[in-house]
């Protein structure tokens, strides 16, 4: 039970370092890159390597981490935070487009303030081996709540440390780069972490006899399945990532990266909240439901974000989209978990998190493009509001009657 215990607040600890890290990487990124000389759509486009990579390197680490000979969710683990430092490091000594999409491609970087690479994956299943099946629900909406305070407190330091610096007579460049770097530094302190897990992480029934497919055995078809409907939402989600709407915020207004520190601050807090309501709800309603029923006023909200005639409003109706916009994501995680095998909790997540990193890769590119024209600029919004709309639909077809609490 003491191990326990330690394990619990070490990967709290450990997605809360992370997610302020992302939270204020986010704020910046694509204004500091558009420092370093790099057109809308070059950032697109550098962002849809760096989910596409996401993508290769998490399907690699998350279905080889619960191998019945190797028990490696501690060494993956370590491993990722490895390549987020490396990340970090290249991204603040170069400007060069082709060392950026490898470094990118290879490491682990958020360009959304939302979690990439492959920790969520192994975490969740670290904790649903650490975890009895009835507190699963609520030990996720915990863990992102704690999250999404951290990516909301990350997005005010980012924002402020950077204007800081700039009130001060740094460079905008120079004070962007000051947060680059500061999220290599978040990589140390999060393999220290890790590098404290205790074995009783690793996945407790191991079945090396069976025939698997990408780490699953027995419950590939609806991972599979399920994997194609979360790609369609992350290939909607794709074109409003948090950089990019920070990027239209800052062109369609003029908002400085302070003040949006602010509005993601404020976004991020509601998204936690949102998140710890999930379980109180799907106790009630089934997994399911929840995430179709507050998912859907969430997208129409979001169609509404760039109708807004001023930013007052437009930031009021984004405040309110992030209000529900994340009632679907413990739900998820713990629908996905319930229906597999333990010893195919790694593998699960990992499958599905990539599918969803897969289908975001192609949005941003798109999404950069839109931004650069005039014409097109509020276009991702209506798009990703309508497709994410569509998925939920098919969600609720395809999975309402195998729902469970």
């Amino acid at each position: 039970m003491a191990h326990t215990r330690l394990d619990v607040v070490l990967l709290f600890s450990a997605r809360t370092v992370r997610l302020f890290a992302y939270g204020a990487l986010s704020v910046v990124l694509a204004l500091y890159l558009h420092e370093l000389g790099l057109t809308g759509p070059e950032i697109g486009l550098l962002f849809t390597f760096t989910l596409a990579g996401d993508a290769g390197i998490s399907l690699w680490i998350t279905t080889t981490a619960d191998h019945a000979y190797s028990r490696g969710r501690k060494k993956m683990l370590i491993l990722g935070a490895g390549l987020m430092i490396m990340a970090g490091v290249v991204f603040s000594l170069t400007g060069n487009l082709a060392l950026l999409i490898i470094a990118a491609v290879i490491g682990v970087i958020s360009p959304s303030g939302n979690e990439i690479g492959p920790f969520l994956s192994l975490e969740q299943a670290a904790l649903s081996q650490l975890l009895s099946s009835e507190q699963r629900t609520r030990a996720f909406a915990w863990y992102n709540l704690t999250g999404s305070l951290a990516a909301a407190s990350g997005a005010l330091a980012g924002g402020f440390l950077s204007k800081g610096l700039m009130n001060a007579g740094v460079s905008e460049l120079t004070s962007y780069k000051a947060v680059i770097i500061g999220y290599a530094a978040f990589g140390f302190v999060l393999a220290g972490l890790f590098f404290f897990l205790s074995p009783e992480i690793e996945a407790a029934e191991l079945v090396p006899s069976q025939k698997r497919v990408l780490g699953l055995h027995k419950s590939k078809n609806v991972v599979f399945k399920l994997s194609g409907l979360f790609a369609l939402d992350a290939f909607a989600g794709g074109f409003v990532i948090q950089s990019m709407v920070a990027y239209w915020f800052h062109i369609r207004f003029g908002v400085d990266a302070g003040g949006l520190g602010s509005i993601f601050f404020g976004a991020n807090i509601l998204a936690g909240i949102s998140s710890l309501l999930a379980a109180k709800i799907a106790s009630r309603i089934g997994l399911i439901n929840t995430m179709v029923f507050t998912h859907i006023p969430s997208n129409v909200l979001l169609c509404l974000v760039p109708l807004m005639p001023n930013l007052s409003l437009a930031v009021f109706v984004l405040l309110l989209r992030f209000s529900i916009s994340q009632m679907d994501v413990p739900t998820r995680q713990s629908y996905t978990m319930a229906v597999v095998a333990p010893d195919e909790r790694s593998a699960a997540s990992g499958v599905t998190s990539i599918a969803r990193s897969v289908g975001a890769a192609i949005s941003p590119a798109l999404s950069g493009v839109f931004l650069a024209s005039t014409v097109l600029l509020s276009l991702p919004f209506f798009v990703a509001g309508g497709l994410k709309i569509v998925y939920d639909l098919l969600l609720y077809r395809s999975f309402q009657k195998s729902d469970m609490r």
